[in-house]
């Protein structure tokens, strides 16, 4: 079986991220290998469970498994404690290890339990969409959402290992793929002209993940990230490159308390608005942007945003975990493959972007 080895390296830890078609029927084998854990808690959601389930206790047996409720609107601190509930009911102690396998949602809540379970024991992290894939299960990002806003309590805190199978992809339902895909431009607008041009050759067969073009797409994002992260792991300079997008992104979940948008599609439209931004400046240039709204449109529909008023969105980003001594950090792109961070986007700039791009103006 083919395998793509990836090192992350960073000050708190050393992670391969290994991936390959199978892996994960083979997953028991290449924990054993690495002697991670003799005792194994898996963590994920009926959903999950129900897709993934016989492969994973087949593959992990004797694993013991925790489920929380699906979705980002039960990433909070309560389905947090129904983990650390199982594991203290199971006797877990510091030798234990919990073996993540879902998305983006479930690898930040196993994520943050592992961290300060006991004050911490081994994670493996297995994700099963493509915006955790390519994103959510590098770097050591770890938390739990509050009303206020998301991702607003949580930990850096490396895996031991992450397992990526992009077969695990065809199961997906063409909204959640879509909305990984939508990650995957991040990674090029921000970071990649190569990516970028890339994407728009092969768009035509991105949407089908059966298609043999996702594996090496998906390696090149981890690698990206992984220079990124083993550069700047606590996110205090390059890594905030990563939040492209996000700003905005973020506030759309907020507002819409996390049931209407899929993360990558709130990250779509956070991208256009801070593309537009970037276009007030003279940051960006007009075709750059329409290069970047013609790829994010050509993948698929997003949700509608025209009920939903500016003036909201803002409020919400005053509050956001970007904001550094009252002052928001944007991330705004300088050109296809280039970014830069800026922490003086005034209110009325974030404003007129979100209504050009379609937002309420109310």
């Amino acid at each position: 079986m083919h395998q793509v080895r990836v090192d992350v390296r960073t000050a708190t830890g050393h992670y391969p991220v290994l991936l390959g078609d199978g892996l994960t029927d083979h997953l028991g084998r290449v924990l054993d290998e690495r002697q991670v854990g003799t005792r194994r808690f898996v963590v994920s959601n009926p959903v999950v469970w129900r897709i993934h389930g016989d492969r994973i206790a087949r593959a992990l047996r004797g694993a013991e498994v925790i489920q929380v409720p699906d979705g980002e609107r039960h990433k909070h601190l309560a389905s947090v404690a129904r983990i650390y509930e199982a594991l203290v009911r199971a006797d877990a102690d510091r030798g234990s290890v919990i073996v993540a396998v879902g998305g983006g949602v479930i690898g930040d809540m196993a994520g943050f339990a592992a961290a300060t379970y006991l004050r911490g024991v081994g994670l493996v992290q297995v994700p099963t969409t493509l915006l955790a894939q390519v994103d959510a299960s590098v770097g050591g990002k770890v938390g739990v959402n509050l009303a206020a806003g998301k991702n607003l309590v949580g930990a850096f805190y490396p895996p031991l290992l992450v397992v990526t199978d992009p077969t695990v992809l065809q199961t997906l339902s063409r909204r959640e793929y879509r909305a990984g895909l939508y990650e995957v431009i991040k990674y090029g607008m921000a970071c990649s002209a190569d990516l970028f041009a890339r994407l728009q050759t092969e768009a035509g067969r991105l949407a089908d993940p059966a298609a043999g073009v996702m594996t090496p797409i998906i390696t090149e994002c981890c690698r990206i990230k992984a220079a990124i992260v083993s550069e700047d792991e606590r996110e205090s300079g390059l890594r905030r490159v990563l939040n492209f997008g996000h700003t905005a992104g973020h506030a759309i979940e907020v507002v819409t308390a996390f049931r209407r948008f899929r993360h990558g599609e709130a990250v779509a439209w956070g991208m256009l608005v801070a593309s537009q931004v970037a276009v007030g400046r003279s940051l960006l240039s007009e075709p750059d942007d329409r290069a970047l709204r013609a790829l994010v449109m050509k993948l698929g529909p997003l949700p509608h945003i025209a009920d939903l008023p500016a003036a909201q969105l803002l409020d919400a980003m005053r509050r956001d975990k970007k904001v550094v001594n009252r002052t928001l950090h944007v991330v705004l792109p300088t050109g296809i493959g280039a970014a830069s961070i800026v922490n003086d986007v005034s209110e009325s700039e974030m404003a007129e972007a979100l209504v050009r791009v379609g937002f309420g103006a109310a």
